[in-house]
Formats: structure tokens, C-alpha cells, sequence
């Protein structure tokens, strides 16, 4: 599948990240790990060991693991993990089209139904069904899944392992970490499951559950293979990557640890053919935690800031600025009348950290202060002219697209939140185009994978030179009434399109 179909993918549910072969199933796409975490609504803890005993590595002659059986795991855990089935209207945010004769959702999870036209020959909303997993986390019937599972979801159905069919509301939905909440009515004893209070270790046994490709209650097993995987899908990428297998339909099922504990969401897959090669990606079970008591008690999730735009620190950078080494968040840009203006930060500055909390990069530092509560004094350490200075700073709420809307300042409806130079003025990007030249991570910019290095090749199907023309074609598409425009982009992994808003209301 080329990029443009790939691209288009991105408005029906199915969104492709990073190098286009990570994808997000709308629906349908990936089981996760094994963790730690998850009791069911009986409330009755999982036996310590629900394995054959793993040989002692340490007695001389043992050479052999044994291979664990997961039975009476997956037959208490089991019960509690749904399949869902969404109807959902596919948004045309972009008017560009593929070329005549492709078909942009084949093989996508979810598939446009026959396409109608009003009276006046215009094209009707296509009606798109997919389907996914989810699992309860509590006994009333609030339970999570992935939001590009239910995103523009029309209704939203799920079917429990015995057979049994719920109609389910969306509580709420966290795109910038891909989760949502569903609550089911019509019990108060569903079964449940609980999330680990760890992380799992790299190397540790895990079980994925849900629905791959309809087959619902599937469940297979793996290891943990890395944690906090950056897979650019988001500012607060922080994802545990593991290699059961997962496929369509996965989406939004749990990984499970040896004692029967959530420790992740299957969210995402590295497939060059669209099928399980033991690359997947879990949301880790403590931002699942989290993001799902916010959304239970306000509907919504609310995020600190502090409002700068950073960029990674690299070795040159390092040098130039006289740091032993190559780690922090380097401050691009204050955000005027922003917490960390006020406080006295400035372009330059290399944020080490905060609250005695080391910054390792750009998105370590997003993920530390997104989860600082708004009002909250931090610490920020930093480096300035090669001397370190720290600074006390009230942490303000990230905000929303209300208040972007609503903002004084009409240049922010075009600001994606990157910078940009023209491409023959930047060595070794060609002579044609606009590169970016970095991204805030707490940025649509960075929602859509845009990365630092990619040069804009073509906006609205109108070839760039610089970023004036980029600037031009934003306008012109929202003075068009789009709500988004197609971004070609140059890539090291090669060109891709994406689509970006033209406002961030």
C-alpha cells in the first residue's frame, strides 16, 4: 500500500504512524503483552503461581526452561475481555483524493459501505463498521479500549466471551494517548480485571486477549522485548513493546503478567505485510490507569504545561553549548505569557530537570509535565551560557482547542507547533520544499509523526518552496472550509502524506 492510502486511512480509523508500517487498526490491530495486573470482579487475588515452574538456572546441568502453561490464567482473565463492533461515519477532513481506481481502505479494518449522493450528485458520509477489543475494569461495566477504535463511532456494540451483547456509551476518549472509556449497562457484577502496580521487565512472560480478525477470545503469548518505545504517534509515546502476536482487531485488548495484572493495551503493530511479524506495542498500564480515572470522574483528561517549544539535544548541540553530554530538552521557543516565560526561561536554555526528576530528552520532559497537575509548583533545573541555574514555576493546564480557538493571537490557527526553514538554505535537504526543523512534542505536529529532519514537499497538492507557501496553503484550505489539508512529506524512511488541521479548533 502506498503512502496516499495510507493516508487516507488516518480518516476512516485506521491510522499509520511513524514509518507507515506501524499502524493503529482502527478497529482492528493488536493484541498486547503479558504485564502485571488484573483481578477479576470476584475479587479474589490469582494464585502466586499459575505456571510450571521455570528450572533453576543456578543448579549445574540446567539448560532448559520449562515451557509455562497459561490455562488457568487465561480461563480467570478470560471473562472479562469483550470484543467490540463499531458503525462509524468516516470524516472527509481532506478533499484530495487517490488516483482514479485505488482504493485506499482495501485491506484497512475498516471498510466504507456502498456510497450514496443527494439529489444534488454530491457524495454522502460513507458508513464504515470495524470492530476491536476492550476489557472491564470494573464491576458496573466501565471498561477501555483504544480511542482510533471508536473514533466518530455512530454506535458501539461489544460481545462477551459467553455470547452476550451489550450496547456501550463512550465516557470519554484521550486521543493523545490513543485510549477511551466505554461504560456498558445492564449489570453491576461484570467481571473485571486490574492493572499492575509495576512495570513488567524486559524478558518477562506475557498473555494478549481479544478479538483479531473476528476470532474474539483469541489469546496468545509472549515476552516483553524493550520498554518506552518512541513509535511517534503522539507527544506521550511511552510504549512497551512486546512480541505476542497481535493483528487486526486486537485493538484495545489486554496484556496480561503471570498473575493475571493488566500491565498494557494493545495499540499498535510494526507490519511491512500488515500481519503479525512479533513486533507490537502496549500502552503501559499506568497511563491506562490514569488516563481511564479521568476520564471516569470528568469525561476528560487534563494535562500540565508549561509552554515551551523544545527540540532534542544533540551531540553537536551539546558541544556548541559546552554540555559533557547529549541529554536534556533544549528550549526553542518560550510561549509568550506562558509559566515558563514568566519564570524567566529563555531560548537556549537546556532543561535538565524537574523536581529532581533527570531529563533524559524533548519527550521525557512533555510526559513529566503532562502529568503534573495545573496549579502545582515544579522545580525546573537548567543550563544557561554553560552555568546551572534552577527555577520555581507554576504549572498551568494544557490548553484545550477551546482555548486555542479562542485565542488573541490569529497566527496560532496555523501553528502546528514546528519550525521551519527553507529547504536549499539547510545542507543535504535539496533544493526544494520546507524542512522542519523541530516539533513540540505536545503538538498536532507531532500527533501526526511529523519529526524534525522531514522536509514538506507539497500542502494541498500545491507544491512548497519555503515556509511562507506552507503558511499560504493553511490559509487558503481554511478560508476553503477544511478542516484539514494533505501534507506530502520527505522522510528518511521516504515520502508519505499526512493530514493536518488547519486549526487547532
Amino acid at each position: 500500500m502506498d503512502e496516499t492510502k495510507m493516508n487516507a486511512a488516518q480518516h476512516s480509523g485506521g491510522r499509520v504512524i511513524a514509518n507507515h508500517k506501524i499502524k493503529l487498526a482502527a478497529c482492528a490491530a493488536i493484541v498486547a503483552i503479558l504485564g502485571a495486573g488484573a483481578v477479576l470482579a470476584a475479587d479474589k487475588p490469582l494464585p502466586n503461581a499459575l505456571m510450571t515452574p521455570v528450572a533453576d538456572l543456578s543448579t549445574p546441568g540446567t539448560s532448559q526452561l520449562a515451557v509455562p502453561s497459561f490455562a488457568d490464567l487465561v480461563q480467570r482473565v478470560k471473562p472479562a475481555v469483550v470484543s467490540v463492533f463499531v458503525k462509524a461515519e468516516q470524516v472527509d477532513d481532506v478533499s484530495d483524493t487517490p488516483e482514479q481506481g485505488e482504493n485506499p481502505f482495501q485491506g484497512l479494518p475498516f471498510q466504507p459501505g456502498p456510497q450514496s449522493q443527494d439529489q444534488n450528485g454530491r457524495p454522502q458520509p460513507h458508513l464504515m463498521q470495524a470492530q476491536g477489543s476492550g476489557f472491564f475494569i470494573s464491576a458496573d461495566g466501565y471498561m477501555i479500549t483504544n480511542n482510533h477504535v471508536v473514533d466518530h463511532a455512530t454506535s458501539v456494540e461489544i460481545m462477551t466471551t459467553d455470547g452476550k451483547r451489550y450496547h456501550a456509551k463512550v465516557a470519554g476518549t484521550d486521543p493523545k494517548t490513543d485510549l477511551a472509556l466505554l461504560k456498558v449497562d445492564g449489570s453491576s457484577d461484570f467481571p473485571y480485571v486490574r492493572f499492575a502496580s509495576k512495570s513488567p521487565r524486559i524478558g518477562d512472560w506475557v498473555v494478549a486477549m481479544g478479538n483479531p480478525f473476528g476470532l474474539g477470545g483469541t489469546v496468545t503469548a509472549g515476552i516483553v522485548s524493550a520498554n518506552g518505545r518512541d513509535i511517534g504517534s503522539g507527544p506521550y509515546d511511552d510504549f512497551i513493546q512486546i512480541d505476542a502476536p497481535i493483528n487486526k482487531g486486537n485493538s484495545g485488548g489486554p496484556t496480561f503478567n503471570q498473575n493475571g495484572e493488566v500491565v498494557g493495551v494493545n495499540t499498535a503493530i510494526f507490519s511491512p505485510s500488515g500481519g503479525s511479524v512479533g513486533i507490537a506495542f502496549d500502552i503501559p498500564a499506568e497511563t491506562a490507569k490514569n488516563v481511564s480515572e479521568q476520564l471516569r470522574s470528568s469525561g476528560q483528561v487534563v494535562r500540565g504545561w508549561i509552554g515551551v517549544s523544545i527540540q532534542p539535544v544533540t551531540a553537536d548541540i551539546a558541544d556548541s553549548l559546552g554540555l559533557k553530554e547529549a541529554k536534556g530538552a533544549l528550549v526553542d521557543e518560550p510561549q509568550d505569557g506562558g509559566p515558563a516565560a514568566q519564570a524567566g526561561l529563555k531560548s537556549q536554555d537546556v532543561i535538565l530537570s524537574v523536581n529532581d526528576h533527570e531529563i533524559k530528552d524533548g519527550r521525557d520532559l512533555a510526559r513529566t509535565i503532562a502529568a503534573v497537575s495545573p496549579g502545582q509548583r515544579i522545580k525546573v533545573s537548567y543550563i544557561r551560557n554553560g552555568e546551572t541555574r534552577s527555577v520555581d514555576l507554576d504549572v498551568a493546564r494544557y490548553p484545550d482547542g477551546k482555548s486555542a480557538q479562542n485565542s488573541d493571537n490569529a497566527e496560532s490557527d496555523f501553528k502546528l507547533g514546528m519550525t521551519l526553514a527553507p529547504a536549499d538554505q539547510v545542507e543535504g535537504a535539496g533544493s526544494h520544499g520546507a524542512v522542519v526543523m523541530n516539533v513540540d512534542p505536545a503538538s498536532p505536529a507531532a500527533e501526526k509523526g511529523i519529526q524534525q529532519g522531514d522536509v514538506i514537499l507539497s500542502v494541498g497538492g500545491k507544491t512548497v518552496s519555503g515556509p511562507g507557501d506552507v503558511k499560504k496553503a493553511l490559509k487558503e484550505a481554511k478560508n476553503a472550509s477544511k478542516r484539514a489539508v494533505l501534507m506530502q512529506l520527505k522522510t528518511a524512511q521516504g515520502n508519505r502524506f499526512v493530514a493536518v488541521p488547519t486549526s487547532q479548533g
